[in-house]
């Protein structure tokens, strides 16, 4: 079975404004450098509809208030800004609804045995979006709404969440974090944005224990990103023995990366793909939907998801 590329022009339409860096420039980087680079032909290109029921799935995370508010919010024209690090423009909302659609899709596919695993180049972002507001990029937790449809759509039971952004995704911690039935794992900088993260995060009541953050120093580099791939998420993993894996796949972990100081070269991003393929292959059928995060300078961006593209892939 291929893996898949879920991708739509409307992605593209959501606008940030000049200096914003999370840019549609930034898809268009990853769709060049796969088609350069020859891993396009190795994908099945998917794009996604507008699911019919995205208004349900999507407050089955966020409050109705709040998704209602967007729509309120909508500008005519220009910018406006919903916090001081996300603006919206005319399609924003209408590029968030069709985010959360491309997941949909994407396990659509993948359950049905058409696409082994695949990939979400999707914006905007979403795993700080909290219950009821935007935040750091992010109007809605794409991957948090994905783990509740794996769960309602396909009585799956244990979902694990794997976040690699550089930083912690608050807004999904928070989604799940009195939840045994979705596991969340998160390697990011701490202290760093958005401040929340510390091993100490655990969860609480029947969720203690589900949530396991590894905090990293700035420039940790490789050799210590890939160690907690190998020992920690590992332990966690078999433990939990899921029925389907998401990751948040943030590339501004990247040495090349102006927002952040880790220090992931492009050979740790595939190794670490490597490792969850592993795990995936091991305990859940190889069921696999990566959504794109963070990852801020355009070249490195490219690069290190062509990586996480070939290991996929298996190429």
């Amino acid at each position: 079975m291929p893996t898949g590329f879920i991708t739509s022009p409307i992605y593209l339409s959501h606008e940030t404004g000049d200096g914003h860096p999370e840019t549609p420039g930034r898809l268009l980087a990853i769709h060049d450098y796969i088609k350069k680079t020859g891993i396009a032909s190795f994908l099945r290109f998917v794009t996604p509809i507008p699911h019919p029921e995205i208004s349900e799935w999507i407050t089955s995370i966020h409050h109705p208030g709040y998704y209602q508010s967007l729509h309120h919010k909508i500008p005519t024209q220009g910018l406006s800004n919903l916090d001081p690090d996300t603006p919206i423009s005319p399609l924003s909302v209408t590029a968030a609804e069709m985010a959360v659609s491309g997941v949909l899709t994407a396990i659509d596919e993948v359950m049905a045995g058409r696409l082994q695993n695949a990939f979400c180049a999707i914006r905007p972002p979403g795993h700080h979006a909290e219950l009821n507001r935007a935040m750091g990029f992010c109007l809605f937790n794409n991957v948090a709404i994905g783990a509740r449809y794996l769960q309602k759509q396909y009585g799956l039971t244990r979902i694990f969440i794997i976040d690699w952004d550089v930083h912690h995704g608050n807004g999904t911690q928070n989604s799940f974090y009195a939840d045994p039935t979705v596991f969340y794992f998160s390697a990011h900088q701490y202290p760093f944005y958005p401040g929340t993260g510390s091993v100490k995060e655990r969860g609480v009541d029947y969720g203690e224990g589900f949530t396991v953050n590894c905090p990293l120093p700035a420039g940790a580099g490789d050799r210590k990103f890939l160690n907690l791939f190998n020992k920690t998420l590992a332990n966690a993993v078999a433990g939990f023995k899921p029925d389907f894996i998401l990751i948040s796949a943030g590339f501004d972990a990247h040495r090349d990366d102006p927002l952040a100081n880790l220090q992931v070269t492009d050979e740790g991003f595939s190794e670490i793909t490597t490792i969850v393929k592993g795990l995936a292959g091991t305990y859940c059928g190889g069921r696999i939907v990566s959504c794109l995060e963070g990852g801020y300078d355009l070249s490195a961006l490219a690069s290190a998801v062509g990586k996480h593209l070939t290991v996929l892939a298996g190429m």
